[in-house]
Parts: C-alpha cells; structure tokens; sequence
C-alpha cells in the first residue's frame, strides 16, 4: 500500500517522480504479466506438438524422472506398462522378447531423464529367419534333387523285374518320390520367386493334370470329387497355375484324412471367370491369418509351403487368394487376360 501522507508531504516534484516510478513499475508488472502468459502459452503449445510427435511414433516411448516416475509417454508405451522395468534395466541397445514379440530397446539419459524406446522388430525377425529358412532349404533341395531323379528313374526298371506283390510297394515308393520331388520342386521355386510365362491353354488341360496328380497322391478315405470348370480357355502360366491347384487340393485331402466326424470327403473344385473356387468338408483352419506363412504348417504332411508358394503364384498373375470360413472355401481371383 502507498502512504498517502507521505506522498501529500511531498513537493510537486518529487510527487511527480515518484508517481512516474510507480507508473512505470505497474506497466512493467502487466508486461511480466504478460510475458509470462505468453510463455506458459508457448510452453504448453510446444508440450503439446510434442505429445502429439511421440503419439505418432510406432515405437514404444517412455522420458522418465530421475525417482523412476513416468515424465511423458506414448500409447504404446502405455500398452507396455507392465514389461517397463525389463526395459528399465536392459542395456542401452539390447533385443528383448515380450509376449512373442521381439523388441529393438534403446535408452538415453538427458537431462537428469532417462529416455527409452522399444520398436518392434518381430516382423523383421521373422522375415529374416524366413529368408534363412528358405536358403537352407533350397540348399536342402539341390542336394536331394540328384539322388531322388536316380531313384525315380529306377522305378520302372524294379516294376518290370517285380512280382505282383512288389509292385504294390514299388507303386507306394513311386507315390513317395513323387511327393518329394513336388516338394523338392516347390521349395525351389519358393527360393527363387515366381515369374509367370503367360500363354493361353485350353482348361480341360490343366483338369486333366489334376485328375492326373491325384491319382498319384496318397490317401485313405473315400473322397467324392466335383469339378465344374464353366471357361474353355484362359490365358495364364500353365505350369503354375497347376501346380497352385494341387496345392490347394493335396491340402483340401490332407483336411478331410485328419477329419474324425465325416467318413467321406467331398472336394469340389470351380472355375468361372479366371476365379478358381476350392470346397472341402475337412477340418476347419484353426488360424487364418497365418494361413500364408512359410515354413508354418499344422499339418502331419507337407512342408509349409503350399499355400505361401500358391500366393506368390496368385500375385505373379495380378490376382489374389482370400479364404472364407462359411462355407469353408477358398477364392484364387486372376487378373489374366481375356
């Protein structure tokens, strides 16, 4: 408060002086004032544009203090709360694996502030086991390839010389050999990536060559075929095309033979405007979403890599597979050309 009095005692000039003073004291106190809204508005402007950074960011991150409180953090970090001591206390570049995922941990001090983030890199991880799968398997395969071609070449020769009891073992062999060079065949394929050779065919052909592959694929149960193949022509590579309906059929028998419930399978297979439609009564697919993965099989026969082979021989042809449950079947859409 001002002492009225003493500013009364005062003579006009110091009176002046000093109500100048306090003029000046008063706007200055309103520019602090509003300087300081200014910054707090700057600052929380800038806490915000920084937040909303961190938010977009696909990695996990965390700024601690220094009493270990959480200071600033994303979403995903949020997801992660509960592993955060195992990152706390990882090295400053570290892999973690957390609830099947893998996680890229780095960690930063700054400022008295630990700053940590978590990427994960499961995906990555897997593509690179995949591609060190598929080396060692294509590797696999050259070996294999001579000695399986030696012994399916000897085949005919030990069913002219067998007798009839033989042959019936020597049919089962040639049945298994040609199961491993099916595999030998799609594993290389897989390794090297698929490059369609479009050229138009007639679409008995490629039914025959079905018929055909079946005749020569073990199975036991009685298994009823339907095919309704609705286009005379197409244009698309004959061979893969092949190949890929096999592998749909093989694992549409494969379904119905570990099928406890039905005692006779039912296959229909469809063609109608470049879309090949795949039924069976077989078991049901337990996941869907890996349907396409390689290497990955639940099955007791094959190697995995069927489906994931068939994909790329879909997308070769600008086309696409899709799996639908009810009913159970499966959808190859080619582009090809009409």
């Amino acid at each position: 408060m001002i002492d009225k009095d003493l500013v009364k005692n005062l003579d006009s000039k110091d009176r002046e002086v000093v109500l100048n003073s306090l003029q000046s004291l008063i706007e200055q106190t309103y520019r602090v004032e509003s300087e300081y809204k200014a910054l707090n508005s700057s600052y929380n402007s800038l806490k915000g544009l920084v937040e909303q950074i961190i938010e977009v960011l696909p990695n996990a991150l965390w700024v601690l203090n220094r009493d270990g409180s959480v200071f600033l953090q994303n979403s995903e970090a949020k997801k992660l709360h509960p592993h955060l001591e195992l990152f706390i206390h990882a090295s400053e570049e570290d892999e973690l694996f957390v609830d099947e995922r893998c996680f890229l941990i780095n960690r930063r001090t700054h400022s008295e502030k630990l700053i940590i983030s978590a990427t994960d890199i499961t995906s990555h991880k897997r593509k690179e086991r995949l591609a060190f799968m598929g080396q060692m398997a294509a590797h696999l395969a050259h070996e294999i390839r001579n000695p399986v071609g030696s012994i399916s070449l000897l085949i005919p020769t030990l069913l002219n010389r067998a007798d009839e009891r033989s042959k019936l073992i020597i049919q089962e062999i040639k049945h298994s050999i040609i199961r491993v060079e099916r595999i030998i065949k799609s594993t290389l394929l897989y390794s090297k990536g698929v490059s369609a050779k479009i050229k138009p065919f007639q679409t008995r052909k490629l039914l025959d060559e079905l018929q055909t592959a079946i005749n020569y694929y073990s199975y036991e149960k009685q298994i009823e075929f339907e095919y309704q193949f609705n286009q005379e022509t197409m244009e698309a590579d004959f061979n893969l095309i092949s190949l890929m309906l096999q592998n749909f059929v093989f694992n549409a028998i494969d379904a119905i033979e570990e099928d406890d419930e039905n005692e006779v399978g039912q296959i229909k297979v469809c063609l109608n405007d470049n879309c090949f439609y795949i039924y069976d009564n077989g078991i049901s697919i337990e996941n869907p979403q890996e349907l396409f993965v390689a290497f990955k099989t639940t099955k007791t026969k094959g190697n995995g890599l069927g489906l994931a082979l068939s994909q790329q021989i879909a997308q070769a042809h600008g086309g696409e597979i899709e799996f639908v449950s009810n009913p159970k079947h499966f959808k190859i859409k080619l582009k090809g050309k009409r």
